[in-house]
């Protein structure tokens, strides 16, 4: 059995106010921490601190979080702390924990089964009423019962609030969809099942008809860390007052910058409302972020403060990493153009050497991926979707689990293990190279190869770690909802991205429309816009592209223009970002004819891929530029990029040169309509590149 932290050791690496945080373990606390300034470093040294020091035990305290993955997380670094027997949940796994527990004193009989989906209990609770419903409107109506039952809401309240909020939902008026909110829970009944917010439901119905049960649950936890605190809804705060009973002892985390959820019911009022239900309450804002570049810092900064309300400049976040370049905003003809154009900075960094594990590509809604699948897919960028299938329950990851398990007994010790998990993992259909293209078939290899490397990192961390030791990673993994990463670009939306960061994020769809999205037609629902592009921006490490289309297909009418949310960065991202300005190279208002497809200048065959589009020249023909001009552009462009201690790539790319050099514009105007060259680099690079082209010297700095 190790040794019990140092109390003091454990504050020392913290900053001033990550050590307020955590040097007051005992006592109401309220943590205003901004994106990236180290909350889960905070708190799991708040708790280990409180463990070390003798202020509580720890299975006396319980952490809640908002998501398995970062209850896991919190448990993994507890455990590098030194601490063991720290309750970190999510709110529905300490909740159902609790009801199965206590149902036979408080109900008796076997609990009632949770189902993972609403849709078959919804399908037929409508199919009784004899409502039609698509595959869509049954999503849609699935969510509403979620926002009723987490706002509290019962098929009799319902209908006046759902009126008074102007909700609508699959065409249903307020009083249809009461009628099927009735109808769904008659269903569950008799099927004997509950989902997800009857769990909190029934814990709270459970905690306030039962005295004693509350009082077995008051004796367990006398102490409360609540992650996330901007996104509790009006159930979960709910049954935080039940657990907590009179008790103080209540620490809670949150960013009302990120508040991005109300639209399930959640509010970031209980964060910013703390103080005045606990007037004792300690208050640390954390401020410095260690996650992005100051450049990124700054442009998250801008577009949050020129929201409509008025914003503390305390609460502007201060960078804390090194200098890197400064982010970019890039405008297209159309979507298919803009996926083309992120693939292809995805490919370039991928071939300088970026993990593409480290590279995320990010959107307001889920129909916007399908372009830029079908785009990356083209380029040969492998890419995961996330909030597809969690990774333990993917069949190729349940398959080779079993495979492994197997195997342990044969596992003689006499292959390293590395090579013996490969071994087993090629019955699953791992093979040592990677299937071509991506999609389904290269999602799978990329699952199990996973796995393969998952086993190495194991062995560098225990020489002597065999099959056996690998099975219990993965069961620990697997039920802290932990997955190993999966090499490949991750495609998310908005929503989806929160919590996560990347050292490069691509983030498309930046349009007035898309972001603000056009539901929003409240000045509540504006601001939540943009708090939700802040929360994109501020995923990134390192590098941050931002773009946008002015028609959503090649020929289509440039009906958009960017997202006003830009407008105050403009001095950042240049003229480009400012309101209502649109696409270059198309008239708004102008009808055009769908465009042909490109074909190459030399011999006429039709371009397939983007980077052969960008030259507008095949691979299989040769180059039609003049060698010296070629060799003169790239001998500056180094040039350049030393000067500003950047990769030469972000000056332009190899295929950008290449169509410069074969298109030989004569003027800017003509400069400006070639691929790579936006409106940013026109203005910085458009003398010395022609002159470079009429034969004069470049100018120099």
């Amino acid at each position: 059995m190790s040794a019990a932290p140092d109390p003091d050791t454990l504050l020392d690496g913290l900053d001033p106010e990550q050590r307020e945080v955590a040097a007051a373990p005992l006592g109401p606390m309220v943590v205003l921490a901004g994106a990236g300034t180290g909350k889960t470093r905070a708190i799991t040294h708040r708790i280990a601190y409180g463990v070390a020091s003798g202020a509580y035990p720890p299975d006396r305290l319980l952490a809640v979080t908002f998501t398995a993955r970062a209850a896991g997380e919190m448990r993994t670094r507890l455990r590098s702390l030194g601490v063991r027997g720290v309750q970190a949940r999510t709110f529905h796994a300490a909740a159902l924990r609790q009801l199965q527990f206590f149902w036979p004193q408080a109900v008796g009989g076997p609990p009632p089964t949770v189902v993972a989906h609403k849709a078959p209990a919804v399908a037929e609770a409508a199919g009784r009423l004899r409502l039609r419903l698509d595959r869509a409107a049954l999503r849609d109506v699935a969510s509403e019962i979620e926002w009723a039952k987490v706002s509290m809401l019962t098929a009799q309240t319902y209908a006046a609030r759902a009126t008074a909020l102007r909700r609508s939902v699959a065409d249903l008026d307020a009083t249809a969809m009461a009628r099927l909110l009735e109808t769904y829970h008659e269903v569950c009944s008799e099927r004997h099942v509950i989902d997800f917010e009857d769990v909190l439901l029934l814990t709270v119905g459970m905690l306030d008809e039962h005295p004693q049960i509350a009082a077995a649950i008051h004796d367990q936890y006398r102490h409360f860390v609540v992650d996330e605190y901007q996104d509790v809804n009006p159930l979960q705060q709910q049954l935080l007052e039940l657990w907590r009973g009179r008790r103080e002892d209540v620490c809670v985390v949150g960013d009302p910058a990120q508040s991005i959820y109300s639209f399930t019911g959640a509010s970031a009022d209980h964060l910013l409302g703390f103080s005045r239900l606990h007037p004792d309450a300690r208050r640390v804002r954390l401020v410095r972020n260690y996650r992005s570049t100051p450049q990124i810092v700054h442009l998250a900064n801008l577009v949050l403060a020129s929201g409509g309300r008025q914003r503390d400049p305390s609460a502007d976040l201060v960078a804390q990493a090194a200098d890197g370049p400064a982010p970019v905003l890039t405008s297209y003809p159309d979507d298919e153009a803009e996926a083309a154009g992120v693939a292809d900075g995805v490919r370039v960094l991928m071939d300088a050497g970026q993990e593409p594990s480290e590279i995320a590509v990010l959107y307001r809604t889920n129909s916007q991926s399908e372009v830029l699948e079908s785009a990356l897919a083209q380029a040969g960028v492998p890419y995961l979707v996330r909030g597809g299938e969690r990774f333990f329950s993917r069949a190729e990851v349940r398959n080779a689990i079993v495979l492994l398990r197997g195997a342990v007994r044969s596992d003689d010790g006499t292959r390293p293990l590395g090579e013996q998990v490969r071994h087993v993992l090629a019955g699953a259909g791992w093979a040592p190279t990677p299937p071509e293209g991506s999609g389904a078939v290269r999602e799978r290899w990329e699952s199990l190869q996973a796995l393969a490397l998952l086993a190495d990192s194991l062995v560098e961390q225990a020489p002597g770690a065999r099959t056996s030791d690998l099975v219990a990673e993965l069961d620990r993994r697997a039920q802290e909802q932990h997955a190993p990463t999966v090499q490949g670009i991750t495609l998310a939306s908005l929503h989806a991205a929160k919590g996560l960061e990347w050292d490069a994020v691509f983030l498309v769809g930046a349009s007035d429309g898309l972001l603000p999205i056009t539901l929003a037609d409240t000045p509540e629902r504006v601001e939540e816009e943009r708090r939700l592009l802040y929360v994109g921006l501020t995923r990134a490490r390192h590098r941050l592209t931002v773009s946008w289309a002015g028609a959503r297909s090649p020929g289509a009418r440039s009906s958009r223009a960017v997202s006003p949310f830009l407008a105050s960065a403009a001095g950042v991202l240049g003229a480009g970002a400012q309101a209502g300005r649109r696409a270059p190279g198309r008239r708004a208002g102008s009808r055009r004819s769908p465009r042909p497809p490109r074909t190459c200048r030399s011999c006429g065959a039709v371009l397939a891929a983007a980077g052969e589009r960008k030259i507008g020249r095949c691979g299989a023909c040769p180059p039609t530029y003049d060698e010296a001009t070629f060799t003169a552009l790239r001998e500056w462009r180094r040039g350049v990029a030393a000067e500003g201690a950047v990769p030469a790539y972000v000056v332009f790319t190899d295929a950008t040169l290449v169509a410069i050099a074969e298109q030989v514009p004569a003027d800017r105007d003509a400069l400006s309509q070639v691929s790579g060259v936006g409106e940013r680099k026109l203005q910085m690079y458009g003398d010395a590149v022609l002159q470079i082209l009429s034969g004069a010297s470049p100018p120099t700095g």
